[in-house]
């Protein structure tokens, strides 16, 4: 059996997965990172996007996730998410109703704090939507 990783995918609301994998590729804030075995370890933040679990050179499955901070080992990737939720999970007309509300309270946003958090919203929904088109793996 070839080496694998143990990849764990955690959310505020429940561990959605925590299985050996052959690599995941995790929606880094400084582009796309694969981990591998062996991987050097590292700390770092989460970017909206979808996670790509891969077996046998293929992808079994894919998660979206709005962010978080991502740690990783020689033997280890866990994700902290702030949500996630399987492709599969994800309604394409819900999104864009919570899109369209984003932007409206973007849109409303007098304070810096109700801005910043408007414009995260938006960032996950348009994320959300992109995640809903054809992947590239």
């Amino acid at each position: 059996m070839a080496e694998q990783t143990l990849f764990e995918l955690v959310s505020p609301e429940r561990l959605l997965v925590s299985r050996p994998v052959d690599m995941v590729v995790v929606p880094g804030t400084e582009g796309d990172m694969g981990v591998l075995p062996g991987h050097a370890p590292l700390i770092a933040t989460v970017r909206p996007g979808v996670i790509a679990v891969f077996e046998n050179g293929q992808v079994i499955d894919r998660i979206f996730v709005g962010g978080g901070f991502v740690e990783v080992t020689g033997e280890r990737c866990t994700v902290l998410a702030e949500e996630a939720a399987p492709l599969a999970e994800l309604d394409r007309g819900r999104t864009e109703a919570e899109l369209k509300a984003a932007r409206e309270d973007l849109a409303d946003a007098r304070e810096e704090p109700s801005r910043k958090a408007a414009e995260r919203q938006v960032a996950i929904g348009e994320a959300k939507l992109a995640a809903l088109e054809p992947q590239p793996y």
